[in-house]
């Protein structure tokens, strides 16, 4: 089964940046016209705002249409006199509230709730454990079995983790067997961690795969890499921006571009079900959904094998 195009919701959280409500709902409807009905959100992303915001623009249309996915272990708390000042964990929106970890299972109960609430659903399809491997043992032993109770009450569908964590991802899903887990930045067209042990272990595990971090935060996201863009949530070290800049030239000699390799790149993987790209406009939306569906040629990976800019494990 080929790999399905999915949105991410973070940037309706006001990552980096802030958009207004009208723009938001707008990116949804692109994604929903470009044929996209896999949405990944978080209470994370703007302190709840992308899950309000995603509930908004979904409601109307058949549940059975669409699939979201959201996360627990980040419990949100009111912070008195917060709205005075803005949020420091990267999204543009005020303080009003304050992140806490808790992997204990009544928080992961509290949070789901608290989601549902926000996203005005009475289930979703999908519930990952959020960035939890500073948490391992108590999200192993106690967030998980709490995720399989709601799973087995009909609360839930699939239930899993999602991470940047390589050595976390291998031993999550190695104990626990989940139904999927995102893989974030780690199988990537200008990295493959994820082919140590990650992707093995799922293969084994009957574990799905959806691959997130696509663009490395945004380095893979043009067509000429140049200085001043991110990587990793930080400015991109020189050696890694010449990487990305000798792979965009192999690219345009094939008649491609970085991004259209990327994207077709992150959903190589047989274990790969879905490929997570966020936007936060109408016109990233329709960007990523054409490049999606516009492969680069065969000819390409080799190439990069060749020339030592991909992993050769990648070819068939």
């Amino acid at each position: 089964m080929n790999p399905t195009l999915a949105l991410g919701c973070a940037s309706l959280g006001n990552l980096y940046h802030a958009i207004d409500d009208e723009r938001a709902a707008a990116t949804v409807d692109a994604a929903w016209d470009a044929g996209i009905r896999y949405y990944d959100t978080a209470p994370h992303y703007g302190l709840g705002l992308s899950e309000r915001r995603l509930g908004a623009a979904l409601a109307g249309r058949a549940r059975a249409s669409y699939t979201v996915s959201t996360k627990v272990g980040r419990m949100l708390e009111p912070v008195p006199g917060g709205g005075d000042r803005m949020d420091d964990g990267g999204f543009a929106v005020p303080a009003t509230h304050r992140r806490v970890w808790d992997f204990s299972r009544d928080g992961v109960r509290r949070c789901l709730d608290e989601s549902l609430d926000r996203l005005g659903l009475d289930r979703v399809d999908l519930v990952l454990l959020h960035d939890p491997e500073d948490h391992a043992d108590q999200a192993i032993g106690s967030a998980f079995p709490a995720l399989a109770e709601l799973r087995d009450q009909g609360v839930v569908g699939a239930i899993g983790t999602g991470s940047k964590d390589a050595a976390f991802l291998a031993r999550f899903v190695a104990e626990c067997e989940p139904d999927e887990i995102i893989v974030a930045g780690r199988y990537t067209l200008l990295e493959q961690p994820a082919l140590d042990a990650i992707l093995p272990a799922c293969a084994a595990a009957g574990t799905a795969v959806l691959n997130a971090g696509i663009f490395n935060s945004g380095l893979l996201a043009v067509e000429r890499p140049h200085a001043g863009l991110p990587y990793e949530y930080g400015p991109a070290p020189s050696d890694v921006l010449a990487r990305a800049a000798a792979i965009a030239d192999v690219c345009a000699a094939h008649g491609t571009s970085l991004p259209a390799a990327a994207l077709a790149f992150a959903g190589s993987h047989p274990t790969i079900r879905s490929v997570i790209v966020g936007a936060d406009s109408p016109d990233q939306v329709r960007r990523n959904a054409a490049l999606f569906d516009t492969p680069p040629p065969a000819e390409l990976w080799p190439a990069l094998v060749e020339a030592g800019l991909l992993d050769p494990r990648v070819l068939p």
